[in-house]
């Protein structure tokens, strides 16, 4: 609308009274911890008055308590947390694009909220496919989101001091992607030198060129909400690094390689890992615990195996909450940023 201006939010509660007055003749809830459902904005409605917005400061609150609260509980499976969590950061989202609010103010509760879908995705799993979520529709809002966000920071206003982080997860989430590397290759040299956006570029390289040593050797090193962006590439780096071994070593007699040296090459949580990641590719296991590369019988049917992913991406929370990861994961070697607006 013409000379239209957004308004700012001024609703200071999680979820706006109106609707919490219906959810609690509905269910009853704990109103303090009440948070606002998605709703898509209908065509020809009315946009909703500030009363009904919630302000960045709320916004950046709600993400924390979602990060804090939700996907700790044991009252439901990580399918229904994540689907509830979704959700909610839909309608983050959609509170901050309609009102005013600064470029810092919007990058800071994007990231946020960015941080902590990451995180519940990768507890999803990269191959659950039943239950109150989709998959597809789940990564349709993790890529949306990377856009919201990618966009604030091209309107040059700032400082976004975890800019090469988030832009560093892009590639990692699109790993391979070779749109996404030319997007990261086409920003500011100075940011590109920042760690977490070289390291990110070095895991994405070694993916690249099927590099499976390097690979999983700077997955290790990756740190929490880093690997989980990259969780849903390494079921297929693994196959493919596998497919490769098979090509090299496959003989009409077989030749062979430790369990033991599968485990570490891959990343594997373990030997059981291991053997049923084999297994599900055709290659059988002598009585010694090697595994057998034996010429025609290295196959490929359907998703590699989800695995655990316990060492690459799990074991690396140590403790901490996803709060922690939403409120801050600031660059470890912070003297290398930019000391410019890039």
């Amino acid at each position: 609308m013409p000379g239209y201006e957004l308004p700012v939010g001024t609703c200071l509660d999680m979820c706006p009274a109106a609707e919490r007055t219906q959810r609690e003749k509905e269910r009853r809830p704990d109103p303090q911890r009440a948070v606002k459902e998605y709703s898509r904005p209908a065509a020809g409605k009315n946009r909703p008055p500030p009363s009904q917005l919630r302000p960045p400061s709320v916004l950046l609150a709600t993400v924390r308590y979602l990060a804090s609260e939700v996907p700790g509980r044991t009252d439901a499976s990580c399918a229904e947390v994540a689907s509830f969590v979704a959700d909610r950061l839909r309608a983050v989202r959609l509170d901050l694009a309609l009102q005013t609010a600064s470029d810092v103010e919007t990058a800071l509760v994007l990231e946020s909220a960015l941080a902590v879908l990451l995180a519940v995705v990768a507890r999803l799993g990269p191959n659950a496919t039943h239950g109150p979520v989709d998959p597809m529709l789940l990564q349709a809002q993790v890529q949306e989101s990377f856009g919201s966000l990618r966009r604030c920071y091209a309107l040059g206003a700032g400082p976004h001091p975890r800019q090469a982080t988030f832009q560093g997860l892009f590639l990692l989430y699109n790993l391979g992607s070779v749109e996404a590397l030319h997007e990261i290759l086409r920003l500011p040299a100075a940011l590109r030198s920042c760690p977490a956006l070289s390291t990110a570029l070095a895991v994405d390289s070694a993916f690249r060129e099927g590099h499976a040593a390097r690979l999983f050797r700077l997955l290790r090193t990756l740190p929490y909400l880093q690997s989980c962006a990259v969780q849903c590439h390494v079921g297929r780096a693994r196959r493919g690094a596998l497919a490769r071994l098979a090509r090299a070593l496959s003989t009409p007699k077989g030749q062979t390689l430790p369990l033991g040296f599968m485990v570490h090459l891959l990343a594997l949580d373990g030997p059981n890992e291991a053997r049923d990641l084999c297994q599900a590719h055709g290659l059988p296991l002598d009585g010694q615990e090697r595994v057998v590369f034996l010429r025609g019988r290295y196959t490929e049917e359907g998703l590699p195996p989800a695995g655990t992913c316990q060492i690459l991406v799990g074991n690396k929370l140590g403790g901490r909450t996803l709060e922690d990861v939403a409120m801050a994961e600031e660059e470890d070697e912070a003297v290398d940023r930019p000391t410019t607006e890039v």
